[in-house]
């Protein structure tokens, strides 16, 4: 009888200790061989934990990252993040949170890095050593069952356009359409919303003709056929890592290019819809870094 009660306490202190730490996901198999030879050593002082990569991640953004119905991390960063980890030979770990605490986070040495699809700006680039290694681009969606054809941005002289407000797409809408003003061209109407679902909320109420998405957006909703996107890979501004220490970033990028050089790099972007880096930018810290 005493036996059965410990075994049932061990049991108990075990779930209990599972539960505590709910936001650290260690990939399956992460754990290096130790014949392993890293695109580039990283020494175990420049890591939070020697031997493991700890990476930052705001899973709710499909296809980009979001967990499935299973509760695992799935999506493109996600399936990046395991394979740089593993060309440095070393054990993947995301910690799951919201962005706005990300950043000082990091700056606490919570973990290594920041790894969510995070814009690069020259004001962060400062704070953090920064490597890009996408570009969020614009796609152009209307409801599916629109009459509207679009061959390019100029097709949008007139029409009416839903986005979300402060960002990158409407900054990009507006230069647009500031443009065919200069030309002697009808400018576009942008109806701006607080957040991306009022601004698809107002596409299918015809507050719009169409609606300027980021491309992953676009991909993962014409997939779900609320949307048919019509223009893709518009525009263009870079998407980075960010790390605390400068040798890990200068590693991951070293990563990054053998992933590339290997063909996994443009397959996992095609696969997943997404802008890759063009071919001639190398991978390498973009900014000065914290000074």
């Amino acid at each position: 009888m005493l036996r059965s009660r410990t075994r049932r306490h061990v049991a108990r202190v075990m779930l209990l200790a599972c539960a505590a730490a709910p936001a650290l996901f260690l990939a399956p198999g992460a754990a290096r061989a130790q014949g392993c030879t890293p695109a580039m050593a990283v020494q175990p002082k420049q890591l939070v934990e020697a031997g493991k990569l700890q990476l930052a991640i705001n899973p709710t953004l499909p296809p980009q990252q979001f967990v499935d119905s299973k509760g695992e991390l799935q999506g493109l960063n996600v399936d990046l993040g395991n394979e740089v980890a593993k060309k440095l030979c070393l054990q993947m770990a995301f910690v799951r949170m919201d962005f706005p605490p990300m950043i000082p986070a990091l700056q606490a040495s919570r973990f290594d890095g920041i790894h969510t699809g995070m814009f690069w700006t020259e004001e962060r680039s400062k704070l953090f050593y920064m490597v890009p290694y996408s570009l969020q681009s614009i796609s152009i969606a209307v409801p599916p069952s629109s009459g509207l054809k679009l061959s390019g941005p100029d097709d949008l002289s007139g029409k009416a356009v839903v986005i979300e407000v402060n960002t990158y797409q409407e900054r990009w809408l507006r230069a647009q359409s500031d443009d065919m003003v200069k030309r002697g061209k009808a400018p576009i109407t942008i109806r701006g919303f607080t957040t991306a679902t009022e601004a698809m909320g107002a596409l299918r109420a015809g507050q719009g003709d169409a609606a300027a998405l980021l491309d992953y957006m676009a991909v993962d909703m014409t997939k779900r056929g609320m949307v048919r996107t019509e223009l893709f890979r518009l525009g263009g501004a870079p998407s980075a890592m960010a790390f605390r220490d400068k040798g890990v970033a200068e590693a991951v990028a070293a990563a990054l290019t053998a992933l590339r050089k290997e063909g996994f790099y443009d397959k996992l972007f095609e696969r997943y819809g997404m802008t890759p880096i063009p071919a001639d930018q190398p991978f390498a810290i973009r900014g000065t870094g914290p000074a």
